[in-house]
C-alpha cells in the first residue's frame, strides 16, 4: 500500500459521558486500542485529522499506526461510530495486529467494467450490486486496499459468486464454502414499472376531453 496512516494521540486519563462530551467540544474524540493479548488502552485522538483521513477509502481497510508518547501500536479500525446527524466521529475501536500473525477484517468491492458488460452493453440489462465489502484473511503485508470484479464477461440473467472472483496474492475469503458461496453482483433484466394509478388519471382527461368535444359539437 503506498498510502500511509499514522496518528499522534493522547492518554485518555478521564472516563464517562461528561468528559467525553467535553473532549468533542474541544475537538478530539475518545477511542480505544486493544487486543494482542495487551491490556485495552483509552486514547482521544484529534477530530479533524482522523475526519479527512476517513475521507480516503483506503483508510477503511488500512494498517494504521497510533503513537501515544514513545509507544506506538500497529492497529486496523475494527468499528467507528458517527453521531446520528451531525458530521462528527464520535468513538474509535482499533485492534492491535503483529505484522508476523495472519489477520482478517473486511475490504470493499471494486466493480470494474459495468459499462462494456456483455449483459448491459450487448444485452440491455442492469448492474445489481449484491455485496460492496468481504470478509477476507491474509498477513497483514498482504492487506489489500480493494478488490476488483471484473463484469466484462457477465451476461444478464447471471451472477458472479465469492468463490469465482480473482484475488490478490496471499489473501483468501474467510468461511468460504459451497453453502457460503453468495452472489456478490448480478445483471438482470430491466422492469419496466407500470403507474396504474397514473394510467387511470390519463384515461380519465382523456374521456372529459372527448366530452369537451362532443358537446363543442353540438
Amino acid at each position: 500500500m503506498s498510502d500511509k496512516f499514522g496518528f499522534d494521540a493522547q492518554l485518555r486519563e478521564t472516563r464517562g459521558r461528561g468528559a467525553s462530551r467535553q473532549m468533542r467540544e474541544a475537538g478530539s474524540f475518545p477511542a480505544i486500542i486493544y487486543g494482542e493479548g495487551k491490556e485495552p488502552v483509552s486514547i482521544s485522538l484529534d477530530h479533524n485529522d482522523v475526519w479527512t483521513k476517513l475521507q480516503k477509502e483506503a483508510f477503511h481497510s488500512h494498517i494504521l499506526t497510533v503513537t501515544v508518547g514513545k509507544t506506538s501500536d500497529t492497529v486496523i479500525m475494527r468499528d467507528i461510530q458517527y453521531h446520528p446527524y451531525k458530521a462528527q466521529v464520535m468513538h474509535i475501536d482499533f485492534l492491535r495486529i503483529a505484522m508476523d500473525h495472519a489477520m482478517h477484517t473486511t475490504v470493499p468491492l471494486h466493480f470494474i467494467n459495468e459499462d462494456t458488460a456483455i449483459g448491459v452493453k450487448q444485452q440491455g440489462g442492469a448492474v445489481s450490486h449484491l455485496m460492496t465489502e468481504v470478509d477476507i484473511e491474509c498477513m497483514p503485508a498482504d492487506l489489500p486496499e480493494y478488490i476488483e470484479v471484473d463484469l466484462s464477461d457477465l451476461e444478464i440473467d447471471h451472477s458472479i459468486h465469492l468463490s469465482e472472483i480473482t484475488l490478490p496474492k496471499g489473501v483468501t475469503i474467510r468461511h468460504l464454502d459451497d453453502a457460503h458461496d453468495q452472489a456478490v453482483v448480478n445483471i438482470h433484466k430491466m422492469r419496466v414499472v407500470v403507474d396504474e394509478d397514473l394510467d387511470e388519471a390519463e384515461a380519465a382527461a382523456e374521456g372529459d376531453a372527448d366530452a369537451e368535444s362532443s358537446e363543442g359539437d353540438e
